[in-house]
């Protein structure tokens, strides 16, 4: 064979082989996104190796640690939940975009096991997932402030108000979701009414 054509050969194989390892790495992303939704950041790399059909090694290749894979996995949801936010702080409603994505990020709690448990503080020793949080608070800040300035909701709200609320109203709810997995949309409805700029109580400092 000329040497033309063992390059030739060798770069198929190598192309193939990258190709091989993109899938073992998409397969093992959307195997964890799935198992870490439904059950935590507890889920073991065993589990997630068999659902995305490796071995635990080819995890391993693509994440050095299980927490590796969690950030990875997790700070894709705050980045989408980030860009949704970003989208809505051009709506021309302020108090319709903080009640829109107060509902969205109160619905990926619901929906998603590992994001709720890494929101509400329970895992954050990655860098990634530490500054995607810190992106998302001044995003809320962001919002928060935007709907404050326009007088749609009382004076004295705060972003870290609403931070907090996220996680709050969703925990209320929690112990029934099994059940009843909207009844968080209940407690939602009675936070948006106390944050409206009604007669109103002043908020302690």
């Amino acid at each position: 064979m000329s040497q033309t054509g063992y390059e030739t050969k060798t770069g198929e194989v190598v192309g193939a082989q990258r190709q091989d390892a993109q899938r073992n790495r998409e397969a093992v992303i959307a195997a964890a996104r799935v198992l870490l939704a439904r059950g935590g950041v507890d889920v073991s790399v065993a589990e997630i190796a068999q659902r995305a059909g490796v071995g635990k090694g080819t995890v391993f290749r693509h994440f050095a640690s299980k927490e590796l894979l969690v950030a990875e996995v997790v700070s894709e949801a705050l980045e989408g939940l980030h860009a949704r936010g970003r989208a809505l702080l051009q709506n021309r409603d302020p108090a319709q975009a903080l009640h829109d994505f107060m509902t969205d990020a109160i619905a990926l709690q619901a929906a998603d096991r590992a994001f709720c448990e890494i929101v509400a503080g329970a895992e954050r020793n990655e860098a990634r997932i530490r500054r995607a949080v810190e992106r998302l608070h001044e995003l809320v800040d962001q919002l928060t402030l935007r709907a404050v300035g326009a007088g749609v909701v009382r004076p004295d709200l705060t972003g870290r108000d609403v931070a907090l609320l996220l996680s709050g109203i969703y925990q209320t709810a929690a112990p029934l979701a099994s059940d009843e997995p909207e009844l968080w949309r209940r407690y939602l409805v009675l936070v948006l009414d106390g944050l409206l700029p009604r007669t109103m109580t002043p908020l302690p400092n």
